[in-house]
């Protein structure tokens, strides 16, 4: 019997990240939990994936500095065995307002934690999947919102840009890689119940924004799990280069 395959998931002690940590481990995935500072959250993630009988291990790194990346995929394969998933899940919203009030240092890091890393894991996956250099191939799915349609006008417009920066990545890559092995997705989530709003400076944005919503309300983490480990899946061989919406209807 084949050993279970290796996934690493990004920012994945908490929110989307860690529910798809749990959903992956469900699914048959070792997963790799991935945090830059929150060692006590990623720790109870893998906790909970031990207890329900998987295989999971908290590794730290910040992931939009490529020393960092290429010591973490390292880490992965020695303990954990070759990376047949990535999940790019980290990010980080910024602060909300009006783009001629952004501050230059937020307005980097958004860029740096929304697309930057996501373009390093992404290159340190595809060195080792990929069938051109030896692999076996292997799945990414992007964590994106449903932000880069709308633009986020008077909140978060660079958060919207830096998402939109990362679904044009998602195409460019599924296309570059379609030959070898790896199968490049995204899901565009709406409004879910994560700590982002309040990460953003607005903690009830979500009871604000839930009516406007087609469901009349927000999604889950859980939610969200369900479409990337079916995007990572077998059943879904010949999906690339798609942005699922994730957004109950919007």
């Amino acid at each position: 019997m084949s050993p279970p395959p290796i996934l690493l998931i990004t920012g994945a002690g908490r929110g989307i990240g860690a529910a798809t940590a749990r959903r992956a481990a469900a699914a048959g995935w070792q997963v790799a939990v991935n945090y830059v500072a929150n060692e006590a959250a990623a720790g109870a993630v893998v906790e909970d994936i031990r207890r329900a009988g998987g295989h999971a291990a908290a590794m730290q790194a910040d992931v939009s500095q490529p020393e960092q990346v290429a010591a973490l995929f390292d880490r992965v394969a020695r303990e954990l065995g070759p990376v047949a998933g990535l999940v790019n899940n980290a990010g980080v919203p910024g602060r909300i307002g009006r783009v001629e009030a952004l501050e230059p240092a937020v307005l980097r890091r958004t860029f740096e934690v929304n697309v930057y890393a996501a373009f390093l894991c992404a290159q340190a996956f595809v060195r080792r999947a990929s069938t051109k250099h030896g692999g076996a191939g292997g799945a990414i799915v992007n964590v994106s919102s449903m932000a880069s349609r709308t633009g986020s006008p008077g909140e978060l417009v660079h958060y919207a840009a830096a998402k939109a920066a990362l679904e044009a990545f998602n195409y460019g890559l599924a296309s570059e890689v379609a030959t070898e092995g790896i199968r490049v997705n995204a899901v565009a989530c709406g409004l879910i119940e994560t700590d982002i709003h309040a990460e953003a400076g607005d903690a009830g944005r979500l009871q604000r924004y839930a009516t406007r919503m087609p469901m009349q309300r927000a999604g889950r983490p859980e939610e969200v799990a369900e479409a990337i480990v079916w995007l990572l899946s077998g059943a879904a061989s010949y999906v690339t280069g798609t942005v699922l919406p994730v957004a109950g209807g919007r």
